[in-house]
């Protein structure tokens, strides 16, 4: 199995929460062992330990604790996943992208380009960021559908709502949400206009794009 744990401190907890609650949800029907006695400790223990590493005050031991902390976590994840996930014929394919975990190729079939679109979810509460998330259209949970790569976001900075997509001249792409996108601070207030659509492995055909989201640059 390819390496499949986010880069990044953060990226990384709010993944493992995500893989742990789904687990902790489905674990019985699946006939494996709860999350709780594996994972919980260890997964306390990281977020622990970064939030004290995120201080400004932190000294090398806190960073060094923090380290120490998610090599532990990502060692126990491994083989928790491994042993209970990766093959486990209750674990269905859909359950795999829930968790945002690699599905194994057992057959050629291919994945359908996608007819609907993201739906954006912008967040403007970091200066000079933005962080968005996203959903199907036609789903009410959040990330990716099945059988998708990820998610293409074009965007521009106007005075106006554009007329086309033509006009949104920058494109960001992601696999793992959130998105984030960064800017100068001299564009602080100033109006961005966004737009994503979903893209699958296969030659990076593309599925229709979604409504255009406006936000400004906090």
């Amino acid at each position: 199995m390819p390496d499949y744990l986010p880069f990044g401190d953060e990226k990384f907890l709010k993944w493992v929460e995500i893989l742990y609650a789904y687990v902790l949800a489905h674990f019985a029907g699946w006939n494996i062992p709860s999350p709780q006695s594996r994972l919980e400790a260890l997964l306390t223990a990281y977020r622990t330990a970064l939030q004290a590493a995120q201080n400004p005050n932190r000294g090398k031991v806190d960073v060094q604790t923090k380290n120490e902390a998610k090599a532990a976590l990502k060692k126990e994840i491994r083989i928790y996943v491994g042993a209970y996930l990766t093959r486990n014929p209750a674990v269905t394919d859909a359950d795999r992208v829930a968790m945002e975990l690699p599905i194994r190729k057992s057959t050629h079939t291919l994945v359908s380009v996608p007819t609907t679109a993201p739906q954006l979810f912008i967040d403007t509460r970091t200066r000079r960021r933005l962080i968005i998330t996203y959903r199907d259209e036609a789903s009410d949970k959040r990330g990716k559908p099945y059988g998708v790569h990820g998610v293409e976001v074009k965007w521009a900075i106007l005075d106006q709502s554009p007329t086309d997509i033509a006009e949104l001249v920058h494109s960001s792409f992601d696999t793992k949400p959130p998105l984030i996108i960064e800017f100068e601070e001299h564009l602080r207030g100033k109006k961005v206009f966004l737009c994503g659509r979903w893209e699958i492995e296969r030659e990076g055909e593309k599925g229709p794009f979604g409504a255009i989201e406006e936000a400004i640059i906090p």
